[in-house]
């Protein structure tokens, strides 16, 4: 991995998406004792970062996988992100989705042209479901975060952002399978300062991502009860030694906390974010030890919320 290999990425997918804004809070910066620079993918397209890497990894299959198509499993984000990255590039996609999916989640799916295959609610049965596909059809796989050429177009963000801040002391973003963290640990790796610090933050009741990076292997969930829907998933075997070599510390966060977090970004800072994204801010604010007048980027990996079913 070089530096010119992010900077291809980059490339690749710079006018199909958009350069989101850097903003900040006084407010937020007094709390944590910190500057602190929100990158804003919740106003990317289709409402997440996950549009940066859908579009690089369709771009990087060759002519006859495109005719294809290309599928994926997932009930969140990635599901919208691939529907509409293929629907741009006139690509076909197709998702497996859990069939008790929330109706605004498969509403969007379709909106973008997404062809959807329902499966039971277990891992295991998207799984299952997805080889079936790929055997009958030869669809192109894309997995959501455990992909080099996802991860490599995660990474854009951050480069994005040290762009614009090159002297970020820190690095910090939502862990949920990895991709984004990888990603924009590469990023930092590459394009910050040679002192930069990438971190992560993820709820304690699904600290997966915590464990593995002290047990040195890759640790599962036994439950999946946090209100961070979308980090309910475990790290995979691409993204996971890109974050030992260059992710530094793993931080943990209780439930309300990351309720108080989303909420205050809201109703300060007026912007719609996910409770996921609010789990990075939640650690910035509870453990400032690490952040005390350090110049702190942080990822806003998204802003897709049910508004009929807000936690606040």
């Amino acid at each position: 991995m070089t530096r010119e290999t992010l900077q291809q990425a980059y490339n690749e997918i710079k006018d199909q998406v958009h350069r989101t804004p850097v903003l900040q809070s006084r407010l937020l910066n007094d709390k944590a004792k910190a500057a602190l620079f929100f990158k804003c993918e919740n106003f990317q397209k289709m409402g997440a970062f996950k549009m940066r890497g859908a579009l690089h990894a369709i771009q990087k299959l060759n002519k006859e996988q495109k005719q294809k198509g290309v599928l994926t499993h997932s009930s969140g984000n990635f599901a919208q992100a691939l529907s509409l990255a293929a629907k741009n590039l006139g690509v076909r996609a197709h998702i497996v989705m859990p069939d008790n999916a929330p109706q605004v989640k498969k509403e969007a799916v379709s909106s973008y042209d997404g062809n959807i295959y329902f499966s039971q609610s277990s891992a295991n049965a998207r799984e299952q479901k997805s080889e079936e596909l790929l055997r009958q059809f030869g669809y192109s796989f894309i997995h959501p975060s455990n992909d080099i050429h996802v991860i490599l177009g995660n990474a854009t963000a951050a480069i994005e952002l040290l762009e614009e801040i090159p002297d970020l002391d820190i690095l910090i973003t939502p862990v949920g399978g990895g991709g984004l963290i990888a990603g924009t640990a590469l990023a930092g790796h590459f394009f910050g300062k040679t002192s930069i610090k990438i971190m992560g933050a993820e709820p304690k009741n699904v600290d997966d991502a915590y464990r593995s990076l002290q047990l040195g292997s890759i640790q599962k969930n036994n439950n999946t009860a946090t209100i961070a829907d979308g980090l309910r998933t475990h790290l995979g075997d691409v993204n996971f030694p890109i974050i030992q070599e260059y992710v530094s510390l793993i931080l943990r966060v209780e439930e309300k906390d990351i309720l108080s977090a989303m909420q205050l970004v809201w109703e300060r800072m007026k912007i719609v974010i996910e409770p996921s994204s609010a789990v990075a801010v939640a650690a910035v604010l509870q453990h400032q030890e690490h952040f005390k007048n350090k110049k702190v980027g942080i990822i806003i990996s998204g802003g897709n919320v049910d508004l009929s079913a807000l936690p606040f």
